[in-house]
């Protein structure tokens, strides 16, 4: 008798809903969507120019999870994920002064190849939405001012 491996990764969406299915004459191999995000989350963050993804409060959790121990790589990603197709939607804070259509590109460019390589499945689109712009020394601006009016 053949035998038979699945694997799903665990998530909200019932392991039954296979989205992604490669038939074989010794089994079949489950991709779950949370895979396919992370997958696109890890591609996006390697882009120079991407400083982070997903909005102000994906964020704000993101740095909770971090602190944690509990990184979410999908985090600023959604996919939806067909038999043979994916599309990808995320979204991404830039680092000021790249030029913002140079970074969504290159997130474009860099997500497309990771799924089709490492997924395997042929991407439909993929939309990147620029939702902040990070200012590098802002922050350490903001301590030094602190700084010197207690002293």
């Amino acid at each position: 008798m053949a035998d038979t491996t699945n694997t799903t990764a665990t998530t909200a969406t019932p392991a039954t809903r296979a989205q992604n299915t490669t038939g074989t004459t010794t089994g079949k191999t489950v991709i779950d969507d949370t895979v396919v995000s992370k997958v696109a989350g890890i591609a996006a963050r390697e882009v120079n120019g991407v400083h982070g993804l997903g909005g102000g409060a994906a964020r704000a959790i993101g740095a909770i999870r971090d602190a944690i121990g509990q990184r979410d790589l999908g985090q600023g990603v959604k996919v939806e994920v067909g038999e043979k197709q994916v599309a990808a939607d995320i979204v991404i804070v830039a680092e000021y002064p790249v030029p913002l259509q140079q970074v969504a590109d290159g997130v474009r460019s860099s997500v497309a190849r990771a799924l089709e390589q490492i997924v395997g499945m042929e991407v439909a689109e993929v939309n990147v939405t620029v939702q902040d712009v990070y200012i590098p020394g802002d922050d350490d601006n903001d301590d030094d001012k602190k700084e010197s009016r207690v002293a």
